[in-house]
């Protein structure tokens, strides 16, 4: 079987939680641990500022520096780092790690996802069962889809074949400094190279070469009446 190591798309240096991928073989492996290592490693506290009155429930650590906008709803175990921003009506319902400077938008949704510094989601987004690398962004409307229609068990679709990774939810590895535009989609189980890029309205799934890109061929340019 093809090895997709986590070294091969994400920098570990550039998260305090490298511990997490300890043993991991494949990256999508450390999707099950976000939910123990919270458990037992995080200690709830608030050093950030918390403007008007965003809802916070459960076991929550935020950093100094963080900003947490009025009509923000963090559901915890939520680990969100130091001079991160979390914007107003964003929806954090669980199984959180984030980085330091950190961007989490207006009306974006995080599910049981880690984030390594400066991964930037600004604008109505959903992450969900994910991991974005240091400095990776999403563009306005992005979407990591988790979830078949079927319900069905989720493989990564590679040029060999597909590559069972064993769970009905996992969305992406997107990779050090990739390049996710507007209103993308992208399907469930897969893996983004660093300085990857996916172009705005591409619908795409598989796994994307470090620096490649992908889009739709009706991304760009003009089309010609016959």
């Amino acid at each position: 079987m093809t090895r997709y190591a986590p070294a091969d798309y994400l920098d570990l240096t550039q998260t305090e939680h490298a511990a997490l991928f300890e043993g991991v073989e494949q990256v999508w492996e450390v999707l099950d641990r976000i939910t123990s290592y919270l458990q037992f490693r995080l200690k709830p506290a608030i050093h950030g500022t918390l403007r008007g009155t965003p809802f916070i429930d459960g076991p929550v650590f935020i950093g100094e520096g963080t900003v947490v906008e009025p009509g923000a709803c963090i559901q915890g175990p939520a680990w969100i780092g130091k001079k991160c921003r979390i914007g107003h009506g964003a929806y954090i319902r669980g199984g959180l790690i984030t980085g330091d400077g950190c961007v989490l938008g207006n009306s974006c949704e995080f599910k049981n996802a880690l984030l390594f510094n400066e991964a930037k989601i600004p604008h109505y987004s959903y992450v969900g069962d994910s991991v974005l690398g240091h400095k990776a962004h999403l563009g306005a409307g992005a979407i990591l889809s988790n979830f078949r229609l079927d319900g069905g068990s989720i493989s990564v679709r590679t040029d060999s074949g597909a590559v069972p990774t064993g769970r009905r939810k996992f969305g992406a590895i997107v990779g050090d400094g990739a390049e996710i535009g507007c209103q993308a989609v992208i399907n469930p189980g897969s893996l983004l190279g660093r300085g990857s890029l996916v172009y705005p309205l591409t619908n795409w799934g598989g796994v994307l070469r470090p620096g490649a890109c992908a889009k739709m061929p009706q991304a760009w340019g003009v089309q010609h009446g016959g």
